[in-house]
């Protein structure tokens, strides 16, 4: 079978269809991608607070249950509670995503802290440490392994999430998937899952790799005493 004929027998396999629709491929991915970066970024901004206020015993059943109940919501029912805030727009999508990763972001970032050891705060403590200080100068950055863990998750949630943003026309691959479901177009919907997975995986390695590079100290050590690359 020829290279041209894979598009007029609707193969699933077509090289012709990546090679026609190229542009087409690289903009609904970065369109994915920037929906995914936007939502997960404005997570992370607002779920700190929220982690913080849940250190509080009296807050700490309301911050998380609301949070959990948002994710419990369907995401098409999300959406189309959005769309007469936000409209038809990609702004839809992201806030969507960013109460879905609330719930995830939220709870990692608390479970890192409370796994902060007593000692290391009182020792910091005894050095003068301040609570702003004492924040980001040594519970945070002990608390990293749990937070990126949490950023992991949320980031592979929202690439397939995201996809479900075609039915208000900004689901990035979302969007090929849903036109090639419709008209049965086997190449389309194949290529744009694949580069749904690739999306996922990719992002999940660079979270990896940025948790490795940020806190040396959780590797394994070997035998000399470092860490293990």
């Amino acid at each position: 079978m020829s290279a041209t004929s894979c598009l007029e027998a609707n193969a699933w396999l077509c090289p012709e269809y990546v090679r026609t629709r190229g542009p087409e491929l690289v903009e609904a991915t970065a369109q994915h991608v920037g929906i995914t970066a936007a939502a997960v970024g404005i997570a992370t901004v607002i779920s700190l607070p929220l982690a913080l206020l849940a250190r509080r015993r009296a807050a700490a059943g309301p911050v998380l249950g609301l949070t959990t109940v948002l994710y419990t919501v369907p995401t098409l029912a999300m959406y189309a509670l959005l769309v007469p805030v936000f409209g038809i727009s990609a702004a839809t999508v992201v806030c969507g995503l960013v109460l879905y990763s609330l719930t995830v972001l939220v709870r990692n970032i608390l479970t890192g802290l409370e796994t902060v050891p007593v000692e290391v705060r009182e020792a910091a403590l005894g050095m003068g440490y301040g609570p702003v200080r004492m924040l980001f100068g040594v519970e945070l950055p002990l608390a990293l392994p749990a937070l990126t863990a949490g950023l992991r998750i949320a980031t592979v949630s929202a690439v397939s999430l995201t996809t479900v943003g075609a039915i208000v026309g900004h689901g990035g691959l979302g969007n090929l998937i849903y036109r090639g479901m419709n008209s049965y177009f086997k190449a389309e919907v194949l290529t744009a899952s694949v580069l749904c997975v690739v999306l996922a995986v990719t992002a999940d390695l660079l979270l990896l790799g940025l948790q490795r590079l940020a806190t040396p100290w959780a590797r394994p050590r070997n035998r000399t005493g470092e860490p293990a690359r």
